[in-house]
């Protein structure tokens, strides 16, 4: 019989039809089932995981199966898994045998392949069911390695309960990686999915037992393990109920699963760089302190620990993890949240100073009571210096030299340079934080605080690496997983800070005193050498520690997630001993290197700390950053003109030149040296003017202390109703004289030493007039709020 072509066409496109058919049979991925988030630690041991969104516990597949698992389970359900493609004939005959001689079904003949199509297609066992899975089968050993489809297996066979997967199963019941599991426990787990339903544990442990022995047997049978290991292996006990699993980094977790879609990351499992060690050890410290501060309704604490040189996040503790009970708050991730920093800006304040030529490290900053656009800072020890050096006011912490350098550098810039150094919660205009931005009137992250001490660091560290130039890639943020981070080759002569005020910050921050015994750490050889700042936040809500060496950046905060204030909530006695219990967890090494290319030898006026002009007696010279040369030389010292005896200042029309002595002497202004020289008895104020001689003209001599001029200020009432009063106060540049003080040309009464007066003065605009007896005048207004005008309208 003649075939015709048309037939041969039609025979053809029925077997390419078949073959796409076949090719098509499976899915691009085979499983859709939701896994459980899973965050490892560098050393791939599980750190936390969180269950599947239907509700079973179901790893991500594993790049590998445990070796003993895949004996045991080849053992169990196929040992010719590595013979056959897909379909074991002889077995299927054999169950066929066993089946129709028993007259139920007692065996399958299932292959390892075909079960995992069973597992992909959930259908119910009928004839007709088992030849497609057969046709399957088949198709999946074409597509996959045994490998891999021992592998979909391991991550997909039912180990009772809720539990899916040999990992999850290894978590759950015996509380270990499935790696680390003996081949007593791993033969407990391999015959479980053989019938979930009826034997798991917990449950028919009888029948557990008796498989897991006779499959101990067959392993030693089939040479996998000798008869001795089997034998042992059948003393071990089979597990209870499900373990929970580890919860050692859940906030870093639930961080992973809001950032995983934008990290770009297809699977719910990371290997993340937490060091497991630091991180279990982070936690014991915080659930200690924890334990204390909760006697003082201070529930929660966050730790961040970076690696400076790798940019990777060696721990992270975002609160203590109590979730039983819910007012802790503990499922607030602290890390992430913006919180006020209180004077943690202080030190990039300084750099930034010293990076534009404002200042040098000793430069004297004023320390006096201070008013500016009715802002009235305030230092936490309530007492004032009158003038401080720039680094002493960063390492005692106070506020008020720092509005005043904020002052002088202008907060819209320090609010431009915070955002180029990486706060990135500064979500209002600059004039919406005023000066207040550098006592924490604005929010940050502790990530954020973290990130931008770990940029410094590392452009510190790379002084030498870039041969004094600076790595964009320096500003990065830390990472909490493995990425591939590729240098920029792009390196730049300058950056947002130089190396000389990076360094220079770091020396000053040293010099904070430690809390408790650390502050006797340089008389230990041991001790490590840590740059650290602490901060607490306006009433009392947060404490705050911050510390670094060239090696680690470590962040501390203490507080409540719901923003309550504690007393004695501070940053030196909450947070700073946890910062540095942290740090002894951390490797020693050395501090950072000189950038002396960066720095440049100046002389420098000892008294003042300003770079030295004509007059300064005692000139030192120090290393200081390149960008010195534009700081001012120091207005405090001045030429005087004394008589002969040195007792009286003069001038040329009650003294002689060739009489007169010209010397050098350090003059502050009155309100600075009013407070100055309590705290510093060297201070030799200025001699008196020889009687006859006329100084009118100036007034030099006097300074109102507050109000300052143009000030408005409220005068409250008192709790029996009576109107209250302020007090006015001034500073005199010569002991024992006298003030008289004038209200809108009014005289109202007389100071001797010191000169504060306290006075209920009308609301409105006032004049206020000092005269010495010298007839030296000082003339300043101020206004006094109305109480009925001051209240807010309905």
């Amino acid at each position: 019989m003649n075939t015709t072509p048309k037939a041969f066409l039609i025979a053809d496109i029925i077997c390419v039809a078949t073959l796409l058919v076949f090719l098509l049979l499976l899915p691009a991925k085979l499983f859709k089932s939701p896994t459980s988030f899973v965050v490892e630690a560098s050393n791939g041991n599980l750190l936390s995981a969180a269950i599947a969104s239907d509700g079973q516990w179901r790893f991500p597949v594993a790049d590998s199966v445990p070796v003993k698992f895949k004996d045991c389970i080849i053992a169990f359900e196929d040992k010719r898994f590595y013979k056959h493609f897909g379909v074991d004939f002889l077995a299927m005959s054999r169950a066929m045998r066993q089946n129709f001689k028993a007259k139920s079904v007692v065996s399958g003949g299932s292959t390892l392949t075909m079960q995992v199509i069973r597992l992909l297609r959930k259908q119910d066992r009928t004839i007709w069911q088992k030849i497609y899975e057969i046709i399957l089968a088949f198709r999946l050993e074409l597509k996959y390695s045994k490998e891999e489809i021992i592998g979909l297996y391991a991550a997909n066979a039912p180990f009772g309960s809720n539990v899916v997967g040999l990992e999850a199963a290894s978590w759950r019941y015996y509380g270990r990686d499935a790696k680390t599991l003996s081949w007593g426990e791993m033969a407990t787990l391999a015959v479980l999915p053989n019938s979930p339903s009826l034997v798991h544990p917990g449950k028919n442990s009888a029948r557990l037992v008796k498989k897991r022995n006779d499959l101990l047997d067959k392993l030693a049978k089939l040479q996998y393990i000798d008869q001795s290991t089997a034998n042992l292996s059948k003393l071990e006990p089979v597990p209870g109920k499900p373990l929970p699993l580890p919860q050692n980094a859940p906030h870093l977790l639930n961080r992973f699963k809001v950032e995983r879609k934008a990290l770009e990351i297809n699977s719910t499992r990371i290997k993340s760089t937490v060091n497991e060690d630091i991180q279990i050890k982070v936690n014991s410290i915080l659930k200690r302190y924890n334990n204390r501060y909760r006697a003082n309704d201070i529930n929660n604490i966050s730790a961040l620990v970076l690696d400076a040189k790798t940019g990777n996040v060696v721990s992270y503790v975002g609160n203590i993890y109590q979730p039983e009970n819910a007012d802790l708050q503990s499922h607030v991730d602290m890390i992430k949240a913006p919180r006020s920093p209180g004077s943690t800006l202080k030190p990039l304040l300084y750099a930034s100073m010293l990076n534009e030529g404002f200042i040098l490290p000793h430069t004297l900053i004023p320390d006096v009571p201070t008013q500016i656009a009715g802002y009235s800072p305030q230092n936490y020890d309530l007492g004032y210096d009158g003038a401080i050096a720039a680094d002493k006011a960063l390492s005692r912490s106070l506020n008020i030299p720092a509005v005043k350098m904020l002052q002088q550098y202008k907060y819209e810039r320090f609010y431009d340079k915070l955002k180029k150094l990486g706060i990135g919660t500064l979500n209002q205009p600059a004039d919406h934080y005023g000066l207040s931005l550098i006592l924490g009137g604005s929010e940050v992250t502790m990530w954020d605080l973290a990130n931008t001490y770990m940029s410094m660091v590392r452009t510190l560290n790379h002084f030498n690496t870039y041969k004094g130039l600076y790595n964009p890639d320096d500003y990065r943020q830390a990472s909490y997983f493995d990425v591939n981070k590729k240098e920029s080759k792009g390196f730049e002569r300058n950056s947002f800070l130089d190396h000389g005020s990076i360094w220079a910050t770091f020396n000053a921050m040293e010099e904070v005193m430690r809390p408790g015994d650390e502050g006797l750490w340089e008389q230990f050889s041991s001790s490590q050498r840590v740059a650290w700042k602490t901060g607490t936040s306006f009433g009392f809500r947060d404490a705050w520690a911050v510390g670094l060496t060239p090696n680690y950046v470590v962040c501390v905060w203490v507080g409540n997630a719901d923003g309550e204030g504690r007393p004695g909530l501070v940053g030196i006695e909450a947070a700073a001993p946890v910062l540095f219990d942290i740090f002894k967890l951390l490797p020693n090494g050395k501090w950072f290197e000189t950038p002396l290319t960066k720095l440049k030898k100046i002389k420098v006026c000892k008294q003042s700390g300003y770079k030295a002009g004509e007059y300064c007696v005692d000139i030192v010279e120090e290393l200081v950053p390149t960008a010195s040369e534009k700081t001012v030389v120091c207005p405090f010292h001045k030429l005087v003109h004394l008589d002969r005896t040195g007792t009286y200042r003069v001038t040329d029309q009650c003294e002689s030149v060739t009489n007169m002595q010209h010397k050098s002497w350090f003059i502050l202004p009155p309100a600075m040296e009013y407070y100055y020289k309590i705290k510093n008895s060297d201070y030799k104020t200025l001699p008196p003017f020889m009687a006859g001689c006329d100084v009118s003209g100036g007034n030099s001599v006097m300074e109102l202390i507050y109000p300052k001029n143009g000030a408005t200020v409220y005068i409250p009432l008192e709790i029996d109703g009576t109107r209250g009063k302020i007090v006015l106060n001034a500073a005199h540049r010569n002991q024992g004289s006298k003030i008289y003080w004038h209200i809108d040309n009014e005289f109202v009464a007389t100071t001797t030493n010191y000169h504060q007066l306290a006075v209920s003065p009308y609301p409105g605009k006032h004049t206020l007039t000092l005269v010495d007896e010298q007839g030296e005048r000082l003339v300043q207004v101020f206004t006094v709020l109305d109480k009925e005008k001051s209240k807010p309208k309905d």
